[in-house]
């Protein structure tokens, strides 16, 4: 932007809230100023190849599960939807990234012009068709393969019509924004049918008049019931998060897990798995039957039917329509509960009774309204909910109100359910996943850094830097309650600030900085708040950082670890072919041991940067024999692999607990895990092995890696594996920078906000060719980087040197047990 006639680097604050003052609705149908916004552009949506998925309900759903198919056969694939969780940036991904925020900036600071050209000519673009433009331009910049995009409304006259698909579907039909396309089911239909691509059927899950009607329209492949072309059911349930789907088409059959739950949730993959199909043949890409098993098992979509926790049972859905509704109503029938507490909050522009009575019957209804300007208000919901049902109803401030309260009242044997809205979903999932986190401030440089991730403007950050070098918590809140948040503080002789984010549909970053004594003040201030008890338990939680006390059998119970590396592989960076023999392999850790390693790591694979993958038979030769001599030894054995058949193979020869590089990414290594009852280390990585020739940005290292993290620890719970029995490793060297490594190392505590022990591996890595030390030279580094972890609290250090090491863990522990 332009200020004062210098060109001024706009943050990103200020780009979103930018995006946010668009209007949301046009009065005029039709995709011409997406068009025009696209051609100022440069035309980007003519490079890509796209698709597009429109319908009712199952649109989110049916575009992850494709995107993760075409992911796991190699396709690198855009993806776009909508609406977003928390962050607008949700919306638009590649290789199952978030755009980056540079990214985004990037756009509104070279491309607003046209925003405000198209606006003076009287033709201002909406916020959806220029978070569809923005899309389409990252797509093209980062040179996908695919770009598989969700349809907003309808189909002919959405924006993201302006591309000429190679493929198309409908997951369904029911009447909705009959405002728009039209008051039947088949005027809806037909609508959503002009998607379909010129040279190529439609795919659709619809049925009845709908069916018929996009019959009359296109060519169609039919997905459902025993009659259509995909013959696609739901199977015996797998487990209470997990149910099996069979596909079966005319000529080719997959059986596979999912956590996508219920009959529908079968057609949406089933319509996910054909248009993968399609789409391989049109790039000419190899789309295997077990890569689209492997999409369908790993795919994970949050707040659809998701089951977050069992005790009660706490379920969170976006059903947002009466059709929806009653598709969750015939879902959750399938578990046992008591009573039903609901927490719910919807759209203005819903058919609520609808929805109230195709809900499931609830004991007890806590109404909110979610932090959206199109929320409808509690009073009416309430009068709604008091004809409908016969449930004791309370009007709550806010959505994470209404869910601790329903959480308090409830029993184990109870399920709480948050639906009426995506939004209302996302904000209930904040529970679980938006974790306070304190923060190195100990010197203003890191106070500022600090700021900068939590989108505090420049300003901001310039004049009140240096009065926060003191203990500091980082933590989102609603707007309102971030900027009481930060007064208070303030009253009590602290200090804070806000994220800039202003823009609607936006919750924002709140830091908050003084003694301990002050923080305990603001605690039993918030108590007294309308709405402030739920904030209160949060920032007691996170000041009092930490594992719960660990299992006194865990090698970490009482200090940091030492891992001592084994690798049996031919070609690991640092000692590839040394232990290959298992006796060499059994003389290695018995030295590791007397050295002082607690436990030792046994890899078979190498998942250094461009290393070949081998074979899960290859791998299990490799480790089996050498775990069966060491099971014997007097200390922890871990099987360092991503494959569950070789995670398995070492377990059953005596490994007491997992390493996994991809994150227990694999459900079937969360089950495993599960099942066992073993530890498990959970790394971060964007693949593994790291490609070398892909780049990784991330706008801060330390909020991402954390980000995923957590997603990735919900995933693990899901499955079953208590959060006591996993390590958390921010993966240093795997897609990061050495810069962003020691980043990860420097702010190591924050990872303690998971409620896990933490892990860093760090020995010998490329990194420490910052400290100009050679493949040969980085004995040194690696020493001063453990003692650096095990002062910022890390509670296993993996290494390749242990005697070195395990003395540069004495030594930390020294100083910080004074």
């Amino acid at each position: 932007m332009r200020l004062g006639g210098f060109h001024a680097v706009m943050e990103y604050h200020e780009a979103v809230n930018t995006l946010g003052r668009l209007r949301r609705v046009r009065p005029k149908l039709g995709t011409g100023t997406t068009a025009t916004l696209l051609e100022r552009l440069g035309n980007p949506e003519e490079e890509l190849t796209a698709v597009q998925v429109a319908g009712s309900n199952g649109k989110g759903s049916t575009t992850h599960t494709l995107e993760r198919i075409l992911r796991d056969a190699g396709v690198d694939v855009g993806l776009y939807t909508s609406p977003d969780l928390n962050d607008v940036r949700e919306r638009i991904g590649v290789r199952g990234r978030k755009i980056p925020k540079s990214e985004l900036v990037r756009f509104v600071e070279d491309e607003w012009e046209t925003v405000i050209d198209l606006t003076v000519a009287g033709d201002e673009p909406t916020f959806f068709e220029v978070l569809t433009a923005l899309a389409l331009w990252h797509f093209a910049r980062e040179d996908v393969d695919v770009a598989v995009l969700e349809v907003g409304i309808g189909g002919r006259h959405d924006a993201t019509s302006v591309v000429d698909p190679v493929a198309s579907a409908v997951t369904s039909v029911s009447l909705e924004h009959t405002d728009i396309l039209g008051a039947t089911l088949a005027e809806i239909a037909r609508d959503k049918a002009q998607v379909a691509p010129e040279d190529g059927p439609l795919v659709t899950g619809a049925a009845g008049t709908a069916l018929e009607t996009i019959r009359a329209e296109t060519d169609v492949v039919t997905v459902g019931g025993e009659d259509a072309d995909v013959w696609a059911r739901e199977r015996e349930a797998a487990s209470a998060a997990e149910s099996t789907v069979s596909l079966v088409g005319p000529d080719w059959e997959i059986r596979s897990r999912t956590s996508l739950l219920g009959p529908h949730q079968a057609v949406n993959v089933g319509v996910a798995a054909t248009l993968a199909r399609q789409i391989g043949a049109r790039i000419g890409a190899e789309v295997s039957d077990a890569d689209i098993a492997s999409g369908i098992r790993n795919v994970h979509v949050p707040a659809r039917f998701e089951v977050i926790d069992d005790a009660p049972l706490a379920v969170l859905d976006g059903a947002h329509n009466p059709a929806a509704a009653a598709t969750l109503a015939t879902t959750l029938d399938r578990f046992a509960y008591d009573d039903l507490h609901l927490v719910f909050g919807a759209m203005r522009d819903k058919d609520h009774a609808a929805m109230c009575r195709n809900l499931p019957e609830p004991d007890a209804v806590f109404l909110a309204e979610p932090e959206v300007d199109r929320s409808q208000d509690t009073e009416t919901l309430a009068t709604v909910f008091g004809r409908e049902t016969d449930a004791e109803v309370d009007q709550c401030v806010s959505v994470p109100g209404a869910l601790k309260w329903a959480l308090r009242r409830s029993g184990e044997a109870d399920c709480v359910l948050a639906t009426g809205s995506l939004y209302t979903a996302a904000e209930a999932r904040d529970s679980w996943t938006r974790t306070p986190r304190v923060v190195r401030s100990d010197t203003p440089s890191r106070v500022r850094s600090a700021m900068r991730t939590a989108d505090v403007p420049s300003p901001v950050r310039r004049t009140r830097a240096e009065k926060m070098v003191d203990r500091a918590v980082r933590l989102h809140a609603r707007r309102d309650m971030a900027a009481d948040l930060k007064e208070a503080m303030l009253a009590l002789g602290g200090t804070g600030a806000v994220s800039g984010i202003t823009a609607a549909d936006q919750h924002v970053e709140v830091l908050l900085s003084g003694t301990l004594a002050q923080f305990h003040d603001l605690i039993r201030e918030l108590r007294g708040w309308q709405g402030g008890g739920y904030v209160a338990s949060q920032l007691n939680d996170a000041l009092d950082i930490g594992t719960d006390d660990p299992d006194p059998e865990l090698p970490w119970s009482d200090g940091t670890a030492v891992m001592g590396i084994l690798n049996v592989t031919p070609d690991s960076f640092h000692d590839g072919g040394e232990y290959a023999a298992p006796e060499a392999a059994l003389a290695h850790a018995r030295g590791m041991i007397a050295d002082g390693a607690d436990i030792v790591d046994v890899g078979g694979e190498s998942t250094r940067p461009g290393a070949d993958p081998v074979s899960p038979a290859t791998e299990r030769e490799r480790v089996v024999p050498v775990i069966e001599r060491l099971a014997d030894l007097p200390a922890t054995v871990s099987i360092d692999t991503r494959k569950p058949s070789v995670a398995e193979a070492a377990l059953d020869a005596g490994a007491d607990m997992v390493n996994d590089v991809t994150g227990l990414a694999d459900v079937a290594m969360r089950e495993l895990v599960a099942d066992r009852g073993v530890p498990a280390v959970l790394m971060h990585s964007l693949s593994a092995p790291v490609d070398p020739e892909r780049g990784y940005d991330y706008d801060d290292v330390v909020d991402d890696a954390f980000e995923d993290l957590v997603e990735r620890v919900l995933l693990a719970e899901r499955a079953g594996i208590d959060r006591s029995q996993l390590v958390i490793d921010p993966g240093l060297g795997f897609g990061k920078r050495a810069g962003e490594s020691f980043e990860l190392l420097d702010r190591l505590a924050e990872f303690k906000a998971l409620g896990a022990p933490v892990m860093i591996g760090h020995s010998h890595k490329s990194m420490f060719e910052r400290t100009n030390c050679g493949p040969g030279e980085r004995l040194a580094p690696t020493v001063a980087a453990t003692a650096l972890a095990a002062d910022r609290g890390a509670d296993v250090v993996r290494v390749h040197d242990v005697a070195e090491n395990a003395a540069a863990v004495a030594t930390a522990e020294q100083t910080v047990d004074m």
